[in-house]
C-alpha cells in the first residue's frame, strides 16, 4: 500500500508541475549518406535533453551545394537553426553572415564552460582552430578527416607488392600502380579523382604535401602559379600516364576500388566504414599514409564539418549550443566515428572505453590519427565565389589529366581564373 501511495503521489507531482515547453531545431547536414549517424547522434542527444526536439532538413549532396542553399536561405531569412559547414568554406559564411547577426559567436557559451581551460581539455589546437575565423569560436569541430590511401591487399601481393614495406613516396607508389595495371582482367592501378572530386580538398592536398602556400601573403591571389602548381598538375597527369587511372565519375570510381578492379584510390578516412562492408568477403582492404614529396614540411588538409548556429531566438541558441556540445563531446564522437570513420575532433573521445580500444582493434580506421601531425587547416578563398572556383579549376583540371592541355597551358589558366573570381 506504501509502494502504491508512493507511485500515486509522483503521478501527483508530475502532473501538477508545469510541462517545459519543447524547442525544436532544424539541423541541415551535407552529404545524404551521412544521415544514419546523424539520427543516431540526435536521438542519443534528445534521450537526454527531452525538452529539446531534433528535426532535420534534406541533406544536401556536398559542402558546396549546402554553402549555397544557407547562403540563399539567408537572403530570406529561413536558415536552419543549426547547419554543418565545411571548414573551408566556414570563413565566407562568416564573413557574409556576422555582419547581419545571422550566425552566433560562441564565445560566450565557451566562457561558461570554463573558457580556455574546457577547450584544452577537449580539442586539440589544431582542431579547434578549424572552426575559428578572425580570432572568435564561431562552430563546434563535429567531423574531422585527412585524405589516406585505401589499398586492395590481394592486388598488391599479387603485383609483388609487400604490404609490410609498402612504398612512401608518390613515385613508389606509381610504380607499384604500374605493376598493378600489368595484372590485366580490367584491373586498373590506381585513382585519385581530385578531377572529379566534389571540392578543392585532393588539388589543395598536392600543393600543401610540398610544404608550400596555398595563398599569396596578400591573401588575394594563389601562391602556386610557378613551380608548386606545376609539380601538382605534372603529378596528377602522371596519375593517368604512369598510374593507368581511368577518367570516370566520383561514384564510379569509388564503386571500381570496392569491385576490386582498382589497386589503390586516395580517399577521406571516412570511407573506412563502408569501403570496410563493401569489401568484405571480396579482397582485404588496407589503408596508408598520405604520400608527401618534402617529408620536412609536407601537410594534408583536414576535411570535414563545424556545427554552427544560425537562429536569432535565444531560447533557440542556448538549445542548439547543448546540441552541438554533445555531439562534439566525447560520447557524440564515439557515435560519428563509429557511424562514419570520420577522425575523433574530441581528444578525450580516445580513452580506452570509448574510442582507444576499437583503433587499437581495427588499425585500417587509425591511419588518417598517423599523419595528424602533418594536419592542416583546410583554408577557404577571400571573396564569395568559393563554389564557382572549383569548378572552374575541377574542369581544367581534368583537362590536363586527360591530356587536351598540357600542364603549362592549364596552370595559366588556373592561376587566371582563380585569381579573377577571388577580386570578382
Amino acid at each position: 500500500m506504501k509502494t502504491l501511495l508512493s507511485s500515486l503521489a509522483l503521478c501527483a507531482l508530475a502532473l501538477a508541475a508545469p510541462a517545459q515547453a519543447e524547442v525544436t531545431l532544424e539541423v541541415m547536414h551535407p552529404w545524404p549518406g551521412h544521415n544514419a549517424f546523424h539520427e543516431a547522434e540526435a536521438q542519443a542527444f534528445m534521450a537526454v535533453h527531452p525538452d529539446i526536439r531534433i528535426e532535420f532538413r534534406a541533406a544536401p549532396e556536398s559542402y558546396d551545394t549546402g554553402h549555397q542553399a544557407v547562403m540563399r536561405d539567408a537572403m530570406t531569412g529561413s536558415t536552419p537553426d543549426i547547419y554543418h559547414s565545411g571548414y573551408h568554406l566556414l570563413p565566407e559564411l562568416v564573413r557574409t553572415l556576422a555582419p547581419k547577426g545571422e550566425i552566433t559567436d560562441l564565445t560566450p557559451f565557451i566562457e561558461k564552460e570554463g573558457g580556455q581551460a574546457w577547450l584544452d581539455e577537449n580539442f586539440n589546437p589544431a582542431m579547434i582552430n578549424l572552426t575559428r575565423v578572425d580570432g572568435k569560436i564561431w562552430g563546434m569541430p563535429f567531423n574531422a578527416s585527412t585524405p589516406i590511401i585505401f589499398y586492395n591487399k590481394d592486388l598488391v601481393e599479387k603485383a609483388g607488392g609487400d604490404v609490410n614495406a609498402l612504398p612512401t613516396t608518390w613515385d613508389g607508389w606509381l610504380a607499384l600502380a604500374q605493376k598493378i595495371g600489368a595484372l590485366g582482367g580490367g584491373v586498373t592501378g590506381m585513382s585519385y579523382d581530385v578531377d572529379a572530386w566534389p571540392d578543392d580538398w585532393l588539388w589543395r592536398a598536392l600543393i600543401s604535401q610540398q610544404g608550400v602556400p596555398f595563398m599569396n601573403p596578400d591573401g588575394k591571389t594563389v601562391a602556386w602559379g610557378g613551380d608548386s602548381g606545376k609539380a601538382a598538375l605534372t603529378l596528377a597527369r602522371r596519375f593517368v600516364t604512369e598510374g593507368g587511372m581511368k577518367l570516370m565519375e566520383f561514384d564510379q570510381a569509388r564503386q571500381q576500388f570496392v569491385a576490386g578492379l582498382t589497386g589503390f584510390t586516395v580517399q577521406s578516412v571516412n570511407s573506412a566504414r563502408s569501403f570496410g562492408e563493401l569489401t568484405k568477403g571480396k579482397f582485404t582492404l588496407g589503408t596508408a599514409v598520405f604520400p608527401v614529396s618534402n617529408p620536412a614540411a609536407g601537410q594534408v588538409p583536414t576535411g570535414g564539418n563545424g556545427a554552427v548556429i544560425l537562429t536569432k531566438d535565444p531560447v533557440k541558441q542556448a538549445a542548439a549550443w547543448e546540441y552541438i556540445k554533445f555531439i562534439s563531446s566525447p560520447e557524440g564522437q564515439k557515435i560519428a566515428v563509429l557511424g562514419s570513420g570520420y577522425m575523433p575532433t574530441n581528444q578525450r573521445a580516445m580513452a580506452p572505453g570509448l574510442l582507444g580500444d576499437f583503433y587499437k582493434a581495427n588499425p585500417n580506421w587509425r591511419t588518417s590519427l598517423d599523419q595528424i601531425d602533418r594536419a592542416a587547416p583546410w583554408a577557404g578563398y577571400p571573396g564569395s565565389n568559393a563554389v564557382e572556383i572549383w569548378r572552374t579549376q575541377r574542369e581544367i583540371i581534368g583537362e590536363v589529366m586527360s591530356g587536351d592541355l598540357s600542364v603549362d597551358e592549364g596552370l595559366s589558366q588556373m592561376v587566371e581564373e582563380t585569381d579573377a573570381l577571388i577580386a570578382k
